[in-house]
């Protein structure tokens, strides 16, 4: 029975050629936690999180010093059973954030060595709900300086054009009337039967506010 022998992570940080506006931050770059997990029978999984655009170092501290313990010298195709040890162990330093995000990095690494050890892929060996192909959808619509609804149409329709039935947009960082307006222009260019998703990204209060905005916008059957 193979165990887990060495567990690796890095974060990587991508500056981006242009900034992406969400309603409650202008992101410069985009930082990304790697994990590589590997056993005794020489077989390694590769695991990704996003860690938003600074502060990524604490992910990296949470996979080496709090859960990379855990795991070492087990068996790396209990992965509920990890996930649990990992999760009971996060009780002092908090189980959201950074340690969550640095735990779903591990566990996606584990499924992948776990597939790889199988011959399959990840998708197969997950029960392969979709046969040959997952469904994904494009996220975009953030908010520019200079953009106006023409340009937020021409980037959903180019979407459209590349394959894809679902998109997402930011909504919240303008007045209600300009996100209205948005997304009425995307659900405009992409048609009625694709589906058209938002992210406020936590600009909204409560839910009232959410409520009073999901008002304006229900003809436009958001997604």
């Amino acid at each position: 029975m193979p165990k887990i022998e060495s567990i690796r992570s890095a974060l990587v940080d991508c500056p981006l050629d242009s900034p992406a506006v969400f309603s409650t931050r202008r992101v410069a770059s985009r930082q990304y936690l790697l994990v590589r997990v590997r056993c005794s029978d020489g077989v390694e999984g590769i695991g990704a999180t996003y860690c938003g655009d600074r502060g990524g170092e604490l992910c990296h501290l949470a996979v080496q010093q709090l859960l990379a313990p855990v795991l070492k010298g087990r068996d790396p195709h209990a992965t509920e059973a990890l996930w649990a040890a990992m999760y009971k162990e996060a009780l002092l330093q908090g189980r959201t954030g950074s340690v969550m995000r640095a735990l779903g990095a591990l566990d996606i690494a584990l499924w992948d060595r776990n597939a790889r050890a199988a011959k399959q892929p990840l998708w197969k060996f997950l029960g392969a709900y979709h046969e040959g192909s997952v469904p994904a959808y494009a996220s975009g619509g953030y908010y520019r300086e200079t953009a106006d609804e023409a340009q937020l149409a021409e980037e959903m329709q180019a979407y459209c054009e590349a394959g894809f039935t679902a998109m997402k947009m930011k909504v919240g960082g303008a007045s209600p009337a300009v996100d209205e307006r948005r997304v009425a222009a995307a659900r405009e260019a992409i048609g009625p039967d694709r589906h058209l998703m938002m992210d406020a990204n936590n600009s909204w209060s409560d839910v009232a506010e959410a409520m009073r905005f999901l008002s304006r916008v229900g003809d436009l059957h958001p997604y």
